[in-house]
């Protein structure tokens, strides 16, 4: 049955790709973010990057809009604006690489940058004081490239937004209110690009579903964590991802 809706994919293919979805799903209505973090490396190894990179952007999108509603009241305006004025400048840039660049090149790129993530969030360092317009701006242009290249915008956001004094629910606010908006120029670039085809809107069709019910799963389970629970959370993640996008892990994945 797979294979005559999606004959550009082997079955196992979809049913990992769908499985992604569903954790991915799980951890964003969870965390705030971490679902490209999940989806994008075990898609993109065994699918063309290009198509996982519009799927998670389009489904992602839809499905978690419920949950930028409630997040505008309480997320901080005055960090996350210019970090998304930002990152619309430099998401055509991403997706130009995305492109045009060797896939399997991108992939260590995005590997490495994620284990850097994670020792910096395990050495415990934290930003002193609230943050400046011009960090914000920075992060915003490096999540805006992480964007259009590979969906995986949330290293620089996290990290930034993680390693301050705000509580967990004010960073989970910021994180969905910044991708939903920066979303828009994505969507843009990758239109501009040819990205969104119909093999993206048939690989839709399967795993939007299971990403839309784990998502509410996630939200529902992140009003009884904690503060260490939401960060322990974030960690594993994080690592996840790490292990997950190296690209000599292909033949566990394949």
């Amino acid at each position: 049955m797979l294979d005559d809706l999606m004959p550009s994919f082997s079955e196992p293919s979809v049913l990992l790709v769908c499985l992604a979805a569903a954790v991915g799903g799980a951890v964003r209505g969870f965390a705030g973010f971490g679902g490209a973090m999940v989806f994008m490396p075990v898609a993109s190894a065994v699918i063309d990057p290009r198509i996982a990179a519009a799927a998670f952007l389009v489904m992602d999108d839809i499905v978690a809009l419920p949950m930028a509603f409630k997040a505008v009241r309480i997320c901080d305006w005055r960090t996350i604006l210019p970090a998304v004025v930002a990152a619309m400048l430099t998401v055509p840039l991403g997706a130009y690489v995305l492109a045009h660049s060797d896939p399997q090149l991108l992939r260590w790129g995005i590997s490495l940058l994620v284990l850097c993530l994670l020792v910096l969030l395990i050495s415990g360092w934290r930003y002193k004081g609230r943050p400046t317009m011009p960090i914000s701006f920075g992060v915003g242009m490096t999540s805006g490239f992480l964007s259009g290249a590979s969906q995986i915008a949330g290293p620089p956001v996290i990290a930034f937004w993680m390693s301050g004094p705000s509580q967990a629910q004010v960073i989970r606010a910021n994180l969905i209110v910044y991708f939903a908006i920066a979303s828009l120029g994505a969507f843009a670039a990758f239109w501009w690009n040819g990205f969104f085809t119909m093999d993206v809107a048939r690989l839709l069709v399967v795993i939007m579903p299971a990403n839309a019910v784990a998502l509410f799963l996630g939200t529902r389970a992140f009003a009884f964590a904690s503060e260490k629970t939401f960060r322990r959370v974030a960690y594993a993640l994080i690592a996840i991802a790490a292990i997950g996008s190296l690209p000599a892990l292909d033949g566990v994945l394949r």
